[in-house]
């Protein structure tokens, strides 16, 4: 497949890495130092899962460049999506198709709006993967899955290629029939793990052995669940304790791409994490205190270190 990788952090330079190491043709859009590294010597994976090292990858800062993809993955940062559709407008008006692997669950109307609905596949990822430094992507635990389909539930073509292209490189993929769900039952862990985690100034493991830290994590998935069946999405009752459970089988070490962001002064996801909850409790009755008090907690480094 012509695989183009918009945003080639964390999440799109490791599964990029992974199809491009198996024969796919892949091309990274990045910038800055590492859009440079990547030009000048290549792209390196650090994976429990095993490394990946590609001495030269096809990379630039132009969309337009490429010409003509299959597929784009949409990875970069949720506050840069409306721009990043923006940009890669022009592949899919050559017949890309495009997917997103970011967090939350406001990614897929932005990129319907500006794309159009022909053109979207919904995706859902789980990894803990980031840029060590330029050029270098360091991959925490083995958990690397990706969740993808039409939102109608459909087969088609263009899900079964790239399904065969992930399996092919290694990946954990799945095809869902009800990716809506799948992106909802995502963001339950995710706000949850992002909220607690970045609060606290924690990885995963001293908060689910603590108690009353347990607890909140725990408080913040189920608001997220309550938020969630009454926009109508079909989440079980107890889900938020099925996440909690799936928390226990995790690295201690894990934590969240947002906590990473607060330690390097960076701008944070929380207004379309956490934020998303209060927001859609608000509109919807649904109390969500415990994620409105992390919206708190963290409002003074939600712009990063230089808007405080």
């Amino acid at each position: 497949m012509r695989i183009a990788i918009m945003g080639s952090g964390g999440v799109g330079g490791y599964f990029g890495a992974r199809l491009a190491a198996n024969g796919e043709d892949v091309t990274f859009i990045a910038r800055g130092a590492h859009l440079d590294a990547l030009r000048t010597q290549g792209l390196v994976i650090e994976s429990g899962q095993g490394n990946v090292t590609l001495p030269s990858v096809a990379a630039t800062d132009d969309p337009a460049a490429i010409g003509s993809a299959d597929l784009v993955i949409v990875g970069v940062k949720l506050w840069d999506t409306e721009a990043a559709a923006r940009a890669i407008l022009p592949l899919v008006q050559n017949g890309a198709s495009v997917v997103s692997f970011q967090n939350g669950v406001r990614k897929d109307d932005i990129l319907r709006d500006i794309v159009g609905p022909k053109a979207l596949l919904g995706g859902v990822t789980y990894i803990a993967a980031s840029i060590a430094r330029p050029g270098v992507i360091r991959h925490v635990g083995t958990m690397q899955k990706l969740v993808f389909g039409e939102f109608d539930g459909a087969a088609s073509t263009r899900t079964q290629a790239f399904l065969d292209a992930c399996l092919g490189a290694g990946i954990d993929a799945q095809l869902s029939p009800d990716i809506g769900r799948a992106t909802w039952e995502k963001f339950v862990f995710l706000a949850g793990l992002s909220g607690a985690t970045t609060a606290m100034r924690s990885s995963i493991g001293p908060i689910r052995k603590n108690p009353r830290a347990r607890a909140f994590l725990l408080g913040l998935m189920q608001e997220v669940v309550a938020v969630g069946r009454a926009s109508g999405v079909a989440l079980a009752e107890d889900f938020a304790e099925d996440r909690l459970a799936f928390c226990d089988t995790l690295p201690e070490q894990m934590t969240s791409s947002m906590h990473g962001d607060l330690d390097r002064g960076s701008k944070l996801e929380l207004p379309f994490l956490g934020g998303s909850v209060v927001e859609l409790g608000a509109r919807l009755g649904v109390p969500t205190p415990l994620n409105r008090a992390v919206e708190d907690i963290l409002a003074l480094y939600q712009g990063g270190h230089d808007a405080r």
